[in-house]
């Protein structure tokens, strides 16, 4: 084979990866939900995380927590079980009320808690994303609870969604509230980047941002590079933010500085009522 034809076929390569890149990611921002009826008087009460906010609770790096409407509904489950249902002892928190477990990606900090759980109650259906290894998969399965394998955005039950799985290395999902005040969006980690996640919620729902709270996965990045993140959640339109967890002291001293009244300051038994956001 010459040169010549050796360089064609290298070009036409190129064209092709790059139109299959194309059509992948406008198929993306075609994926949408049915959109149903908003939730009302949402409550988020987080119960795990490594940042303080009620000095009875215990903290311990992870996350989770409750999200309160029509129906209960734990996002993650921290690292530690144990460390998980004292906490939601201490916060009048049963269990045996939660109706749904939605896990955002493998990461220990976020399932550790999982199987503890279960043992308290496994009359649950559990969303998590397809890409999770079969063999935890079985695990939960052996407690009796229903498992919902994930990987396009759909929605969970009225007015509550999952992005669908987002990113490569690490997959993750995040949960998306729809409220008559507007998007609440929760996030575990956001690996994919919190723009990202914030972007689908958006794409999906064609709705306005009222809250994003949860892990924004900042710990480490430059002050420079987190001042485009704040500015592109403003460009967003994000009226409340409430970092925690991977977020970072120097993201959370940032977002606090450009939200000011609008920063929620969050930690282990934080209640955000919305009906209280103005």
């Amino acid at each position: 084979m010459n040169r010549m034809k050796v360089l064609k076929m290298l070009v036409l390569t190129v064209v092709f990866v790059t139109l299959l890149s194309a059509f992948l990611h406008e198929m993306d921002k075609k994926i949408e939900v049915t959109e149903s009826k908003p939730v009302k008087n949402v409550s988020v009460i987080i119960v795990y995380d490594n940042n303080p906010y009620r000095e009875e609770l215990k903290t311990a790096w992870g996350f989770s927590c409750i999200v309160k409407s029509e129906k209960t509904i734990l996002f993650d489950t921290g690292g530690c079980g144990t460390v998980l249902l004292e906490n939601m002892k201490k916060l009048n928190l049963d269990p045996k009320e939660v109706d749904i477990i939605v896990l955002s990606h493998i990461h220990s900090d976020h399932v550790g808690g999982l199987l503890k759980f279960l043992e308290r109650n496994h009359e649950v259906t559990v969303y998590l994303p397809k890409s999770f290894p079969e063999d935890f998969k079985e695990k939960i399965k052996k407690y009796g609870a229903k498992i919902i394998e994930v990987q396009k955005p759909i929605e969970i039950c009225d007015g509550v969604y999952s992005t669908g799985e987002m990113g490569s290395w690490i997959k993750e999902q995040s949960l998306i509230v729809q409220t008559e005040r507007g998007l609440i969006v929760i996030t575990g980690c956001a690996h994919p980047g919190i723009v990202k996640v914030v972007k689908r919620a958006k794409d999906l729902l064609k709705k306005n941002i009222l809250l994003v709270v949860g892990g924004f996965h900042l710990i480490g990045k430059g002050e420079k590079e987190i001042r485009e993140i704040v500015l592109d959640f403003r460009k967003l339109g994000v009226k409340y933010v409430a970092p925690c967890h991977c977020s970072g002291d120097t993201a959370r001293k940032l977002f606090r500085e450009e939200y000011k009244a609008n920063f929620i300051n969050v930690g282990v038994g934080r209640v955000i009522n919305v009906n209280d956001l103005k």
